[in-house]
């Protein structure tokens, strides 16, 4: 085994509070989700909406609810692959502290991380939100009834309904990087996983924890924009499934 990698496993086994950041879906194929980024992803073929067109234009809420419609059933399909099941034993080995991530398939709460854990700083698709009073319910009913009359669907109260999710020019909530933030504190290791670490704020929170002198760990198959940083203890180059699962499960059997 390489130094490098005894390390990582030491590092699991002895740290009690660890902060995980999952910024970008890039482990989403392994869950049957297309790559919505890639050379044959969703935006190669069409324009995202945003939140104020989504708001104020009937035409842009039935463009959005198309494009959503499109990706829907690989959602609702979709299962949590070995990085999901292995975060899930780092917190029944009350070793996680806070999960942060923007991706909004909601498969780590489908693989078993609870809700005082999880941060979706960029939503979920497994529910819908009205835009008026915030009530929240089952995507699929929604999706059925677009799909048959075309009309974007409604709240009770007339409100806007739309996938709990953070869509181009809406603002994250603030409670969330609230916590998100205040996890930075608290931890004793910091994990980067699939990211190139280049969207902000989310690129800044595992640096506020190694600003402690907490340990930070990079994992992803292509350079990031921290890879280079002072502050950056190890940094791993591959991909995020081949080397997350298996130093978790060696590293609880450490213990």
């Amino acid at each position: 085994m390489r130094r490098q990698e005894e390390q990582f496993l030491t590092l699991i086994d002895e740290m009690q509070a660890i902060f995980l950041c999952s910024p970008v879906p890039v482990f989403q194929p392994a869950s049957g989700i297309p790559d919505y980024r890639g050379p044959q992803g969703v935006w190669t073929r069409r324009t995202p909406v945003y939140y104020q067109d989504f708001m104020r234009s009937e035409a842009a809420r039935i463009e959005y609810w198309d494009y959503k419609l499109e990706g829907w059933e690989a959602f609702r399909e979709a299962q949590p692959n070995p990085v999901h099941h292995a975060l899930v034993k780092l917190e029944r080995a009350n070793k996680l502290c806070k999960l942060i991530t923007q991706n909004v398939d909601g498969l780590h709460a489908c693989a078993g991380t609870t809700q005082g854990r999880l941060v979706e700083l960029h939503g979920t698709s497994r529910a819908v939100e009205c835009q008026r009073c915030h009530e929240r319910s089952d995507p699929g009913p929604h999706f059925d009834s677009f799909k048959q009359t075309r009309k974007p669907p409604l709240c009770g109260c007339g409100g806007y309904l739309k996938p709990a999710t953070v869509s181009f020019g809406q603002s994250l909530h603030s409670h969330d990087l609230d916590e998100a933030f205040a996890a930075t504190k608290k931890c004793d290791l910091v994990i980067a996983l699939g990211s190139t670490l280049s969207v902000y704020p989310a690129a800044s929170v595992p640096l506020l924890a190694a600003e402690r002198g907490v340990p930070y760990v990079i994992i992803n198959r292509r350079v990031t924009e921290h890879d280079t940083h002072p502050l950056v203890s190890l940094c791993f180059e591959g991909d995020v499934l081949d080397i997350f699962p298996p130093a978790v499960e060696q590293a609880l059997k450490l213990g």
